[in-house]
């Protein structure tokens, strides 16, 4: 299993959450609320608004998110729901744990003494330099006061 944060359209009550419970595309699950430990540019882009977070540590915000444990066919698929390596690229990054839900044995899954974890996450170094001057969120939400309400594929 391995752990992924997610921030975007993915987490519960967004728009593609559903791809997260839907066991045909494999396991994942949720297990705690947690935030990236360096901060980073959340920004709405593109004609769909759909959330990306720019590869630039230390600039924006620390970025809140979910933390997920999923198998082997649940990473395979968000990699290409994602369109990594393209679109977005999944890398390794700190994740400070804020809540945590997981349950299971004390070397399963816990934070570390400080709470954080490595996660991966879905950011991106392949995006118009103009994003840069986004905008940049500490959160998302799709029906949130930015006005920016991301279009579902199914709809584009």
């Amino acid at each position: 299993m391995a752990r992924v944060f997610v921030y975007g359209t993915l987490k519960k009550g967004q728009p593609n959450y559903k791809h997260m419970i839907n066991t045909a595309k494999g396991l994942a699950k949720f297990q705690g609320r947690g935030r990236t430990v360096e901060k980073y540019p959340l920004v709405i882009a593109g004609k769909y608004n759909i959330p990306y977070m720019l590869n630039i540590p230390g600039t924006g915000h620390h970025v809140a998110g979910e933390i997920y444990s999923v198998d082997d066919q649940m990473l395979q698929f968000l990699d290409e729901f994602e369109g990594c390596p393209e679109m977005y690229q999944r890398t390794l990054m700190s994740i400070e744990v804020v809540e945590w839900e997981g349950k299971g044995s004390a070397g399963e899954g816990r934070a570390g003494a400080e709470g954080i974890m490595e996660c991966f996450v879905y950011s991106t170094t392949t995006y118009p330099p103009e994003w840069v001057g986004l905008p940049y969120h500490d959160s998302y939400d799709s029906s949130g006061k930015h006005g920016l309400s991301y279009v579902l594929r199914e709809s584009r």
